[in-house]
Parts: structure tokens; sequence; C-alpha cells
């Protein structure tokens, strides 16, 4: 089994690392081409600027061809930017990303818990995963989810982890936690 980190922007190196260390060394693939996401099993796209992150995708032609695995039975989880380019709708600060993939039945909100500055740490009960570290760093947030998204964990109003059949979003960046449990948890969808 390969997954593919897409490796455009965000902490892509970190993300492998994990995937290497729980399947074996070279089970993760740096994805930047269509021809790429052929040799995946699944994808995580990571943190860093949606904005960036969508036009480096669509300009590759890499978000074409992941939009329709997402609408088959493909995993991909996306980690705070990458959450966002997975959500049907956004605030208005995402909708000057661009296009979405729009594959979870969610609305996020960009910057849900305020600039780089108030980037913070908290422990969560995750739904399948329990107690986690979670890092947010100018983190977005899910403000509702419905159709057949469902919330995972919550912190105050926000929902910060949600699942949709085959794909998953985290607000917070579980690779830079030192915890592999929710790599576990991705990788157990793709098996």
């Amino acid at each position: 089994m390969k997954v593919g980190v897409i490796a455009f922007q965000g902490a892509v190196s970190e993300h492998m690392h994990i995937i290497d260390s729980i399947l074996g060394e070279g089970s993760s693939v740096a994805v930047r081409s269509e021809k790429e996401l052929e040799k995946v099993s699944a994808v995580i796209i990571p943190g860093g600027e949606s904005t960036t992150i969508g036009k480096l995708m669509r300009n590759s032609g890499v978000f074409r061809k992941l939009k329709q695995l997402g609408e088959s039975d493909f995993p991909i989880w996306g980690t705070c930017a990458g959450m966002i380019m997975l959500a049907k709708e956004g605030d208005e600060q995402v909708e000057r990303t661009g296009e979405l993939l729009g594959l979870m039945d969610m609305r996020v909100k960009r910057n849900a818990f305020g600039r780089q500055r108030e980037s913070f740490e908290e422990e969560l009960n995750i739904a399948g995963i329990g107690r986690y570290h979670c890092i947010f760093i100018r983190a977005p947030a899910v403000e509702k989810v419905y159709g057949k998204c469902r919330a995972l964990a919550k912190f105050g109003k926000w929902i910060v982890a949600a699942e949709q059949g085959n794909l998953l979003a985290t607000a917070f960046h579980p690779e830079l936690s030192g915890n592999f449990k929710f790599h576990e948890y991705f990788i157990s969808k793709v098996k």
C-alpha cells in the first residue's frame, strides 16, 4: 500500500515520515502530478495556505483527478488547509480560496480561531480515537455538518474533526503531535 501526500506546501515530510514509520520505508509518495496519484491507495492534503494549495493543485491537474477519486471510495484526509479544500461550502474568506474539491457535506470557516499568533494546543476527545493532543495553527473549523458528514470532535462551538465515508478532515495538525493514532485511523480506512 502507498499513501500519497499532496506535496505543494505544508508539513509534507512530517506526514510522509509517519506513514513510512507505520507502513514501512517507501510507503509514502510525494504527489505533485496527476500521474503520481495513480500510484497511491489514499491521499493526505496537508496544511498550508488553501488558496496556494488549491491553485497549484488545479494547475497541475491533481485537483480534477483527486475530485474524481474522492467521489468514489478513494480515502482522502485533509488537515487544516486540506480540511478547507474538502468542504462543499465556506465563509467569505474560504470563497476567495477558489474552487474547493466539494467532497464533504460541511461548511468551514477559515481562521476560525484567529491568526498565527492565536495558535494553541488542546487535549480533545476524538470519536474512534480517544484522548488526543491537538495542535491548532491558524486553524479553520467546521461551522456545520449535514448529509452524510459527521463530527468526530468539537472544541467549544466548533467542529474540529469530521468524517464522511472515505473522507476525513481535521482542523489541527496530527503530524506535529508525535502521536500516530490519527494516521493509523486513516490507514485503517484504506485497508
